[in-house]
């Protein structure tokens, strides 16, 4: 552990870890604040991909911060054996957490509106700044303290904002835009498409593309063939049906942007919605 680390904050115990590293509650004597510290060993970082994710996570959280729907970093500590971020502490279940949690039933609209809101402010605030998150899902959506949203994991991220195009496959099965899996070179709007993605599970239970492999996935995810099975949407909104088209888009050219996306009229009439038969 890096010696100025230890100089300044207390660790605590461990609160979660990782495929390279560990978290520790941690506490700032002088401020008397809790944190979280993420300890990265560098000895675990295989290849380029993974070191290159290793500097990407805390000059992009850096640079974002501070939003109250982006995960916040407060320090960095490197030697020659471990990074060393803090960041603030989370409750420890996550999005994904909560949606397992349905037992493959839905999360309610107006619920989900308000979660999907979050996480587009946290999207939108990225895109403007010329950053695209890239692995959007519900693993990499934590809670605070008093319970808003905090988009995390930032290794995928990339920069767009001078004009330039994205390349490489970079994502997760279910929530990965086609033109990413295509070879395509691509924009910011990827995260859109994954947005779109959690909001369909939230409002079903069940992913709106699947299959047995990751293969099978990505090629449900190329055909992009979406639908609205009526057992399962009877009770969905018509102005939620319409987000989810237009974020689900396949052609990335139609797909709404984040900003467009809280625009939307479902965000203002969630609160009212009544059951669709």
């Amino acid at each position: 552990m890096c010696e100025a680390l230890k100089s300044q904050y207390q660790l605590c115990e461990e609160i979660g870890r990782g495929r390279f590293g560990t978290i520790f509650r941690c506490f700032h004597p002088i401020s008397t604040d809790t944190f979280a510290v993420k300890l990265i060993d560098k000895s675990l970082l295989a290849d380029s991909t993974d070191r290159h994710c290793l500097e990407n996570e805390p000059k992009y959280m850096s640079l974002l911060s501070p939003h109250p729907n982006i995960l916040q970093i407060f320090d960095v500590f490197e030697d020659d054996d471990v990074l060393s971020m803090v960041i603030e502490l989370c409750q420890p279940l996550t999005l994904l957490d909560r949606i397992v949690a349905a037992n493959g039933t839905s999360i309610p609209e107006v619920e989900a509106a308000g979660l999907m809101k979050q996480l587009l402010e946290a999207v939108a605030h990225c895109h403007r700044l010329g950053v695209a998150h890239r692995d959007v899902k519900p693993d990499n959506v934590l809670f605070g303290g008093g319970g808003d949203l905090k988009l995390a994991d930032f290794g995928s991220a990339e920069w767009f904002g001078d004009g330039r195009r994205m390349s490489g496959v970079v994502g997760t099965p279910y929530y990965v835009a086609p033109e990413v899996l295509m070879g395509r070179e691509y924009g910011e709007k990827v995260d859109v498409w994954s947005c779109g993605v959690i909001l369909y599970i939230m409002l079903s239970g069940t992913p709106p593309f699947y299959g047995d492999s990751a293969a099978e996935i990505f090629e449900a995810v190329i055909r992009g063939n979406l639908r609205f099975p009526s057992r399962i949407f009877r009770n969905v909104s018509p102005a939620a049906k319409d987000l989810l088209r237009k974020m689900i888009c396949r052609d990335p050219s139609n797909r709404i942007s984040a900003e467009q996306a809280l625009r939307h009229p479902w965000f203002l009439s969630a609160g009212d919605t009544v059951n669709v038969t």
